[in-house]
């Protein structure tokens, strides 16, 4: 698998519209045209497309200095959690990296919607980089308490209602796995039980140092295959820029 995946996503439409200044219209659009010219530029260095929301005209640049048609080819992975992106994903991209959708998304909604997307598209199996905040933690409490202030944004974001209401919580700090080593393994153990090729843990939202590097030691270990288990585990932390 290559080391290097590229993430895009649609963002939500306060953010977009209010810090950019660009409308935030036809969203599930705007992400095929964008998904179509991007595949184009990374597979072969240009592009030609003509779409409702995108328009991508390179043929007059030589290839070489796009720098596209690289090897190993740079997987697209889309930030989707609605049936519309994910079908979207399934059909033009490699796979999708949800953030806070639990097991129960996964199994109900994303693992099944992106791969029958890919499957009517005749691609490959999509990978399905799930991404889970969590701590390895001797103070689960004061983690637990941490993880509410940390998280509380996306508990008032209406894109994720639907995953808090699909999974049975009210808070999105309910999804941190959070606890010793045994605890966070096994809460990662049920995203893969539930269909992700990979998972994304990331500390820093309200880990402390020594947290932090608990939860980057077991994560290492279960890379390296010294826990029951398999799949991919990566750790993502903006704090240190590091993946």
């Amino acid at each position: 698998m290559p080391r290097f995946a590229l993430g895009i996503g649609l963002g939500h439409q306060a953010p977009v519209e209010g810090a950019f200044g660009v409308p935030y219209d036809r969203p599930i659009r705007h992400l095929r045209d964008y998904l179509l010219a991007l595949r184009s530029l990374l597979d072969t260095g240009t592009a030609v497309v003509r779409g409702a929301t995108v328009t991508a005209d390179l043929s007059g640049v030589p290839a070489a200095a796009l720098r596209g048609g690289v090897a190993p080819r740079v997987p697209l992975l889309v930030a989707a959690m609605g049936p519309q992106a994910l079908r979207a994903a399934g059909e033009l991209a490699d796979g999708t990296l949800p953030y806070l959708a639990g097991p129960r998304s996964l199994a109900s909604l994303i693992v099944p919607a992106i791969s029958a997307a890919a499957a009517a598209a005749g691609r490959p199996a999509p990978r399905i980089a799930a991404g889970v905040p969590a701590s390895v933690t001797s103070h689960p409490e004061r983690a637990k308490a941490h993880a509410f202030q940390a998280l509380g944004g996306y508990a008032r974001n209406p894109s994720y209602q639907a995953v808090l209401d699909r999974e049975g919580i009210k808070h999105p700090a309910e999804l941190a796995l959070i606890g010793d080593e045994e605890t966070v393994a096994a809460g990662i153990r049920r995203y893969l039980d539930a269909g992700a090729t990979d998972v994304r843990v990331s500390p820093a939202a309200f880990a402390t140092d020594d947290e932090r590097l608990r939860t980057w030691q077991l994560v290492g270990q279960l890379a390296r295959g010294n826990v029951t288990g398999g799949g991919a585990f990566t750790v993502t932390d903006p704090s240190v820029r590091s993946t």
